[in-house]
């Protein structure tokens, strides 16, 4: 608490001086502030990501918060990694993707402003896409925004995203902003772009 308010004080200082040195008329005034902010404050979004098991969703959360390659089993539960970029903190929640753990992904969704459906580019597309509808019509997740990770882009036989995009019919999609990424969870390949996305 204590450190806070230093921290408020310094920025409350920095800010008279500035308008002790320069007229600042109302925008700049707004910009000023906002640039201040943001050097002492981080953006915080929660985020869930989700798919069928083997879709290496724990390897895309393992490239995002380490860049490297990490060997991972199945998750049983969940994982949490805080990924920080550009002063934008992602606090993502890594669910198990077995059958029998599907029915419990609701109990991450509150407060959840984004959701990364990972999708094995190669297998499976049927039952994700059942998956992803289910998700995304619950009533905690109706404002989050939608990344969908088309992974395994290094096997021969993938999908194009196109493809994946058509199969998954994400044009149908009007109460969510989504964006549809092709990926490689072992290489890191397109990752970095869909945070981006999400920051954007």
């Amino acid at each position: 608490m204590e450190n806070t308010t230093k921290h408020r004080c310094v920025i409350a200082k920095t800010i008279s001086a500035f308008i002790s040195l320069y007229e600042l008329n109302d925008d700049k005034l707004g910009i000023l502030f906002t640039t201040i902010w943001r050097l002492f404050h981080h953006q915080e979004h929660k985020v869930i990501i989700f798919g069928l098991d083997n879709a290496e969703k724990t390897a895309i959360l393992c490239q995002l918060s380490m860049n490297e390659v990490v060997r991972t089993s199945p998750t049983t539960g969940s994982n949490l990694e805080e990924i920080v970029t550009n002063n934008v903190r992602f606090l993502i929640w890594d669910i198990g993707g077995q059958e029998s753990l599907c029915s419990s992904w609701n109990t991450y969704y509150t407060d959840t402003e984004f959701v990364i459906a990972v999708v094995g580019s190669a297998d499976r597309i049927s039952e994700t896409r059942e998956e992803l509808y289910k998700t995304l019509a619950h009533e905690d997740l109706r404002e989050a925004g939608l990344l969908v990770f088309a992974n395994k882009q290094d096997v021969k036989e993938c999908m194009t995203i196109a493809e994946i995009s058509h199969f998954l019919k994400l044009t149908a999609i009007k109460d969510h902003q989504w964006h549809i990424r092709a990926c490689c969870a072992l290489t890191g390949q397109g990752l970095r772009q869909g945070l981006e996305w999400m920051m954007s």
